[in-house]
């Protein structure tokens, strides 16, 4: 039997599945590590605590699978910082995405380089999330740990260096860096002489089903790809014209195929490279998703079922009496690239109970899903058709919320294991099972039966979304 293992290196867990040519699944593991943050917006991790559950996740998977996989393919949390020595050591735990010690940084990148000059290049504005930052703020505060510094790697690649020895990156996840030439699809020499950021420290930057090396027992790894691009990969979402995804995890992402770089002149979303070559993808970020829906359940009742209060909240009508929740628990990326806007409930009644504070929840996350949908169609178009994955996804009410506000339907698939998924896909590839990731796509993606608008919501969720939409200019004058 042909196995194909997928590896996520995510940020509270290494997240593997073992996939049969049919996409079936066969298997799935999973091992946790903690999450350090030693001072306030600080979040780091141990590489080497990534590299001990990678193993034990593929050990699992090939006694689950009974089969050592015929390809691997890796994802990974995005953006982490793996500073290496001349002796491929660790030189200080990885500085990862959520990490927020940088904007003194990303405002010195933007003045060097020119604000519009760097998006032209890395499709991007500087945020504090992303890599180039993290090594400025090396550079700035740890000259003792620069000066050591021979080499540096993604998570997922720190993986790939383990299993096969090999430096490399693929260009999705090197996208967002804010060091690569996104629409040549190579290191960018101008930004890092701007930056004077050596090139010799940069991993090879490979499409991300093209084999980057070998284990030691033979097998393929494919390139991966980072995590976002890899979970869109896994619900099918491989050209322009396709469908767009939908995810719904405790982020919520909107991600469009291109099939040319095009970038938003205020960067209010990304465009990287996808994990499809000759193909890039826009993607709108809002960074309180289902988390929102937690927030609620853990302020009213941590003991709650989340079934109880979406019961509850099917009990109030579209538009919930006027109530309008504001997302921005945690500040926001799309479209507002702004750390500290806040959320807010506005319109509450007397009238107004833990169901209509749900339906609000409900209703403001898929308001914010809709302005990413807006900025991805300026870049490519219309889409017909969406697919709707992550945790958010399995409450039907949510997804019927969500279709009626962006007006498309949404396509649940039948499989949805995220970025792992997406990763066996490419790791299929890359090992000769499929031609490439079109077709691998097409063997392995069951969509199942959409989920469409409901009619009957479609006014009070437009003239809703006209209040949704005032709020945070509203709000950011009283700050």
């Amino acid at each position: 039997m042909t196995v194909l293992f997928g590896i996520d290196v995510g940020t509270s867990a290494t997240k593997g599945v073992a996939i049969d040519p049919d996409g079936r699944v066969i298997a799935t593991e999973e091992a946790a590590y903690r999450l350090s943050t030693p001072e306030p917006g600080w979040s780091e991790q141990d590489p080497e605590d990534w590299w001990r559950a990678t193993e034990s996740v593929i050990e699992r998977l090939g006694r689950d699978a009974g089969a050592a996989p015929a390809g691997i393919g890796l994802s990974g949390q995005m953006h982490g910082l793996v500073a290496l020595d001349a002796g491929d050591k660790v030189i200080r735990p990885a500085i990862l995405w959520n990490d927020q010690r940088t904007q003194a940084e990303c405002d010195e990148i933007e003045n060097t380089i020119g604000l519009s000059r760097l998006i032209a290049l890395t499709g991007n504005r500087a945020l504090t999330g992303f890599t180039a930052p993290k090594i400025l703020w090396l550079r700035n505060h740890e000259p003792e740990n620069y000066a050591r510094m021979n080499s540096i790697l993604l998570p997922k690649d720190y993986i790939r260096l383990r299993l096969t020895g090999e430096r490399a990156t693929d260009v999705s996840d090197a996208s967002g860096m804010l060091l690569l030439d996104v629409a040549n699809r190579t290191w960018s020499g101008e930004v890092l002489q701007a930056l004077e950021i050596d090139p010799a420290w940069l991993p090879s930057a490979l499409e991300s089903p093209e084999p980057s090396g070998l284990t030691r027992d033979k097998i393929p790894v494919a390139a991966g790809a980072g995590d976002q691009a890899a979970g869109a990969i896994g619900v099918g979402v491989d050209r322009k014209g396709g469908p767009v995804s939908v995810a719904l995890g405790t982020s919520g992402v909107v991600f469009a195929a291109l099939d040319a770089f095009a970038a938003d002149p205020e960067a209010r979303v990304h465009a990287f490279c996808h994990a499809v070559p000759n193909a890039w993808h826009a993607m709108g970020v809002m960074l309180s998703a289902a988390g929102s829906l937690t927030w609620l359940r853990d302020a009213t009742d941590a003991n709650a079922p989340f079934d109880v209060l979406l019961n509850e909240a099917g009990a109030w009508p579209a538009g919930t009496e006027n109530l309008i929740f504001l997302p921005y628990l945690a500040g926001e990326r799309t479209p507002y690239a702004d750390p500290d806007a806040r959320g807010a409930f506005v319109g509450l009644s007397i009238r107004h109970d833990r169901g209509a504070l749900t339906r609000a929840v409900l209703e403001g996350v898929a308001f914010a899903l809709k302005d990413s949908l807006d900025l991805t169609e300026e870049l490519g178009g219309v889409p017909e058709l969406g697919r709707i994955s992550g945790g958010g996804a399995r409450s039907r009410l949510w997804a019927q919320i969500i279709a009626s506000v962006l007006e498309l339907p949404l396509e649940p698939v039948a499989v949805d294991e995220g970025a792992a998924f997406g990763a066996a896909i490419l790791g299929g590839v890359a090992a000769g099972v499929w031609p490439d990731v079109h077709a691998a796509v097409q063997a392995t993606v069951k969509p199942r039966a959409p989920i469409e608008p409901v009619p009957a919501w479609l006014n009070p969720y437009r003239e809703q979304r006209q209040r949704f939409q005032a709020l945070y200019p509203a709000l950011t004058a009283l700050r």
